[in-house]
């Protein structure tokens, strides 16, 4: 199985634009994820709230979806998002009165996990930093809950389930030569 670089991080960073960018200089694959359309072919709008089971229904359709494109690369590969984003969105909609079936939020997790360490041997986190444009039928342009997903990702990132390598973005880098400089130092 061909092995790739994965941006991961909140929606509006910037992340398919650098992968983009990191294909066109390097001549790796690009892959890119269609989550808006995951939702939208299923009659969902991933900036409105869910219910913990109709957001994990959501969420394995687009890990489902994300895993064919990645099981199709030809070669190393970029992409512009990873399980651990898809493991964040779902855990940044568990509030305090949200009912959770635990065992298959954990049957979620360590599959995502899983995928994680199968399709990627680099993670970079890209954090919030770049101004903010709304695109229709995008996640909500709310700075709070990108920066609650950003933690939610750094987390992810550290925890013992994931077997790969993962780098920080520095924040402060928003400018995309200097982005992709960073990238391109792991590589």
């Amino acid at each position: 199985m061909n092995k790739g670089i994965g941006l991961c991080g909140s929606h509006r960073t910037g992340k398919t634009t650098l992968a983009r960018e990191i294909a066109a200089r390097t001549g790796m694959e690009f892959l890119q994820t269609t989550t808006s359309e995951v939702f939208a072919r299923n009659g969902l709008d991933p900036s409105s709230a869910m219910d913990f089971h109709t957001r994990l229904w959501i969420q394995h359709k687009v890990v489902e979806t994300a895993e064919a494109v990645w099981q199709g690369a030809c070669g190393p590969f970029i992409s512009d998002r990873t399980p651990i984003d898809m493991m964040a969105y779902t855990l940044a909609d568990i509030q305090g009165g949200t009912a959770v079936d635990y065992a298959e939020l954990e049957k979620y997790l360590d599959h995502c996990f899983a995928v994680t360490n199968g399709f990627f041997s680099e993670l970079v986190v890209i954090q919030p930093a770049i101004p903010l444009v709304h695109e229709e039928g995008k996640a909500a342009l709310n700075r709070s809950y990108m920066e609650h997903l950003n933690v939610l990702v750094k987390g992810l990132c550290c925890d013992e389930r994931l077997h790969c390598r993962f780098t920080l973005m520095n924040r402060g880098i928003v400018d995309l030569d200097e982005r992709v400089g960073e990238v391109l130092k792991l590589l």
